[in-house]
């Protein structure tokens, strides 16, 4: 998908979902990593993860257009645009956007086994090894794999 693709998909549910005219710039941004789209308050431009778009396809690209729509919608009639407030909740439900993006980046763990009671610990960070004991029966941790879920 091009950016005038999405261009066209984002006026198009603006005026299908709010009614309203999406009068500013969409764009896929190759930086966003960990969100699937971003509002601009000085601009109000739109940013999309275009990653997100070739991993999920594009019924979810369209949930994450759907909740910057809420945001740019909201900002621009001076009410509640933001995740905490009860307007952006009820207006996100109405359209039925997503309230998070799917995750992009794997979920990686490091695996440690107890010596004395072969109890596994599951971290998401590494841990020293010499300093710290497993906390059922203080034993020491030995260091197995790392695993990505």
């Amino acid at each position: 998908m091009t950016d005038q693709e999405l261009q066209t998909l984002v006026e198009k549910i603006s005026q299908e979902s709010f009614r309203q005219p999406f009068c500013h710039q969409a764009r896929f941004n190759r930086r966003l990593k960990t969100t699937g789209g971003r509002y601009h308050l000085q601009s109000h431009n739109l940013d999309f993860n275009q990653l997100l778009f070739e991993k999920y396809g594009e019924t979810e690209l369209i949930k994450v257009i759907k909740h910057e729509l809420c945001h740019y919608h909201l900002h621009l009639a001076g009410r509640g645009y933001q995740h905490r407030d009860l307007e952006f909740k009820q207006l996100l439900k109405k359209t039925g956007g997503s309230r998070f993006a799917p995750t992009l980046t794997p979920a990686v763990f490091q695996i440690y086994q107890c010596q004395q009671c072969y109890k596994e610990i599951k971290r998401r960070r590494k841990i020293d090894t010499k300093r710290y004991v497993c906390g059922s029966c203080q034993g020491t941790l030995k260091f197995l794999k790392t695993i990505e879920t």
